[in-house]
């Protein structure tokens, strides 16, 4: 028997990340959907549907009954060129929506936020993930906000604000010196009380990066693997997806996400972060099976191989 090829599929360790007052995530075993839910007038992916508190709360319970297993709350559109919004305004949009979506559902609620008093009170009102696109960038108390609520902390890898990020893509190596900034990142939540299991990291596929960046940070997530830290992916609908898909609205993207979904599933992401959440389990649990399919044919073909040997000495 000739040489086997090399696997298209990166290996992914095992995690255990705490959570406040409930269960830790399991991270590893099979990947995690994470429900995007947008409490927003100007979300790039579903033009303000939730910003009313009854439409988002219904909306994250569909989401758990879809099969999500995190619903990750956000009241500030993060979009290229968005307007920043005052913490008193997100609060008032977040705050009914996860004091009354906790008691509905026994997933864990992630809070999208880059600033520390929102994320106070969204950890105070049921939260106990908190998502910052900034990688404690923004806000330098939002890190000991995380640690004060035992709460588990994603940090998103971007560079300068919503306006300016485009004209800081610049990279000669995308997937090497976003695992370097991730690197920094990590100490600084490290240096802010945060514990490094707490910590999951996000590339951050479309912040200050071009189509080209984004496709080659995703196609090397073992440079993020790296780290040491469980990987979230985040391709949905997202604008990169153009490059492939043409010029199409976001709600036309779904077919493009569900291959980057796949993609990241098999290159070894822990979390994927999606809009259509009952599509995309589906996509994941198939990923998950192909992903299982060729870790146990592996280990067959290396009991062979080993037994093989053995039997010509």
């Amino acid at each position: 028997m000739g040489p086997r090829a090399p696997s298209v599929m990166n290996p992914r360790r095992s995690y255990t990340v705490p959570l406040p007052n409930r269960a830790p995530l399991a991270l590893g075993a099979r990947t995690l959907v994470m429900g995007i839910l947008n409490v927003t007038p100007d979300s790039f992916a579903d033009g303000g549907r939730h910003l009313d508190p009854v439409a988002a709360i219904e909306a994250g319970v569909r989401m758990a009954v879809d099969g999500a297993d995190i619903i990750d709350i956000g009241g500030e559109s993060t979009r290229p060129g968005a307007e920043p919004l005052s913490a008193d305004e997100e609060r008032r949009r977040v705050l009914p929506v996860i004091e009354r979506l906790a008691p509905r559902i026994d997933i864990p609620i992630s809070i999208d936020t880059y600033k520390a008093p929102v994320a106070r009170d969204a950890l105070a009102a049921g939260a106990t993930i908190v998502n910052d696109i900034s990688g404690l960038l923004y806000d330098p108390e939002l890190g000991r906000a995380a640690a004060d609520g035992g709460a588990a902390l994603v940090l998103m890898h971007t560079r300068g604000r919503s306006k300016g990020m485009y004209a800081l893509a610049r990279y000669e190596d995308a997937a090497d010196e976003v695992a370097r900034e991730l690197e920094e990142a990590i100490a600084r939540a490290e240096a802010a009380g945060v514990r490094r299991a707490s910590i999951v990291l996000d590339p951050g596929l479309g912040f200050a990066k071009r189509a080209e960046h984004s496709f080659d940070v995703l196609a090397h997530l073992e440079k993020f693997a790296a780290l040491d830290r469980p990987i979230l992916v985040g391709a949905s609908r997202k604008s990169f997806l153009r490059a492939a898909l043409g010029d199409r609205a976001p709600a036309a993207r779904e077919w493009g996400t569900a291959a980057a979904v796949a993609a990241s599933v098999l290159l070894g992401a822990h979390i994927v972060r999606v809009h259509g959440v009952k599509d995309m389990v589906d996509v994941v649990r198939v990923a998950d099976r192909i992903r299982a399919s060729a870790s146990e044919h592996g280990a067959r073909a290396t009991g062979t191989e080993r037994a093989g040997g053995a039997a010509s000495e």
